[in-house]
């Protein structure tokens, strides 16, 4: 799956805190996750997305999840607010 849409997006959010604040308003529209990440981390998120509709994408590594929201360390999730 492409980073495209990740990496051009409007509004996004970085990391788990905002990520799941997002994923509980509903406001996440897609949600990327590493799958390097740790899933204590990353497993309430996805399964939250997962209640509620929410399309989640799996990135190989937090290094290229990083890499694509334009921070120099790894992410281990992500989410697109606004296109």
């Amino acid at each position: 799956m492409s980073l495209e849409p990740l990496k051009t997006a409007r509004k996004k959010t970085i990391g788990a805190k905002q990520t799941a604040k997002a994923v509980e308003r509903q406001q996440a529209k897609q949600v990327f996750w590493a799958a390097d990440a740790e899933a204590r981390v990353v497993d309430p998120i996805l399964r939250n997305c997962s209640s509620k509709n929410i399309p989640t994408i799996k990135v190989d590594s937090m290094k290229e999840l990083g890499r694509a929201c334009n921070i120099e360390v790894g992410c281990a999730i992500a989410a697109i607010i606004e296109f």
